[in-house]
């Protein structure tokens, strides 16, 4: 080994308390593992001007590998292995001093990250040729998520998010980026001989000729079927979009799905479309990030046995969820800003019942569930 640990990046964010990650997340490290590698031979062949190429077997001499992930946030442990051709050494051997370059490799890309969190110049660091690389290393980061590689020599630190991620993609010079993604819409289009659907969002826009694989075949064409009734689908994936943000297509489509007509993560994508007066000239805007955390914590914490709710606007920027149940008239206002709910419960009895959950914390989305279940609202 050429040192231990050689990196020791930490994944930040709920999806990996416990020293759990996601198998998509660990696909983003052989394409940093890709990145080391190019960046010590790009390294190498400054240092000996005399070289046209990198040394045989340079690609092959030193490979990263993980041995271990610690629990709380993830940390992961990677180790960097020398092969026999590097491990012999001697004056003779061109591969004998790869370690140093690997290290310095190792070196440019935490800075060039801790640049990019900290506004400094990403290609102080890197050339532009090496930072297309960033296209596929944190593709899987949501935007509560990081991946911290600790502390740049600047003292920022380098940590990799969403937006930094597409500054160091953006300072390669590309057309745009790539990024995981879904969409919801309906489809008004089915070419099954091109294999390529057409889908209109819920803005009115629409996306054209995304690509059809074999298994989304039969959900496509129910949902064609289903376009006049206003059948909505999910489809999730790869997207790509141009330097301005703005998405083009879907580079690979990972799943398709019909959505539930109370879907609470298409429905709280429709409010992020309301302008400020949506109300006859009243009526805020809604807070896109409070959406976004609410459509997350809807996610985590909502049993999928649970009947869905309806979910309205208020006036003032708040959601209002209400559900139907038989014997009562269950509701929940959601400031946005604060993560709290003010509770309302009316039964058909007369009985009427209030109070306010923190739903910035497990507990308060477990006394929701709790309430509910006390009134039948368990889907059978």
């Amino acid at each position: 080994m050429l040192g231990e640990p050689f990196l020791k990046p930490k994944l930040v964010g709920e999806r990996f308390a416990g020293g759990a990650v996601p198998l998509e997340v660990l696909a983003d490290f052989a394409a940093l593992s890709g990145l080391i590698t190019d960046v010590a031979k790009w390294r190498y062949m400054e240092a000996n001007p005399g070289r046209s190429r990198a040394p045989r077997g340079f690609n092959d001499g030193v490979s990263l590998k993980l041995v271990g992930i610690e629990e709380g946030s993830a940390i992961l442990k990677i180790v960097a292995v020398a092969s026999a051709a590097v491990a012999i050494g001697g004056e003779a051997n061109p591969l004998r001093d790869m370690a140093s370059y690997y290290e310095e490799a190792r070196e440019r890309v935490v800075a060039a990250v801790g640049a990019a969190a900290g506004g400094g110049k990403i290609t102080d660091y890197l050339p532009p040729r090496y930072l297309g690389h960033f296209d596929k290393i944190g593709r899987n980061l949501a935007d509560d998520e990081s991946l911290v590689f600790g502390e740049s020599k600047s003292h920022v630190p380098a940590r990799l998010t969403k937006e930094t991620r597409r500054q160091l993609v953006l300072a390669s010079q590309a057309e745009g980026y790539t990024e995981e993604t879904a969409v919801h819409g309906r489809v008004h289009d089915f070419n099954q001989q091109a294999k390529t659907f057409e889908i209109t969002c819920l803005d009115g826009s629409f996306l054209i000729k995304i690509p059809v694989t074999q298994q989304h075949y039969d959900t496509i064409m129910d949902a064609s079927r289903g376009f006049r009734s206003k059948v909505r689908v999910r489809v999730t994936g790869v997207g790509r979009f141009d330097r301005d943000g703005r998405m083009l297509a879907f580079a690979d489509v990972e799943s398709v799905a019909i959505l539930d007509p109370l879907d609470v993560r298409a429905r709280l994508d429709e409010l992020r479309l309301l302008k400020a007066g949506w109300l006859d000239g009243e009526g805020v805007e809604l807070d896109g990030h409070g959406l976004e955390w609410l459509a997350d914590a809807f996610d985590r914490h909502y049993p999928s046995e649970m009947a869905l709710p309806y979910i309205y606007p208020t006036p003032d920027g708040r959601v209002l969820v209400e559900w139907a149940s038989g014997v009562a008239s269950p509701s929940l206002e959601i400031d946005l800003h604060t993560k709290s709910g003010e509770w309302h419960v009316l039964r058909r009895d007369g009985f009427e019942a209030d109070g306010t959950f923190d739903l910035a914390e497990d507990s308060g989305w477990k006394g929701i569930v709790s309430q509910l279940a006390e009134y039948g609202l368990e889907e059978k």
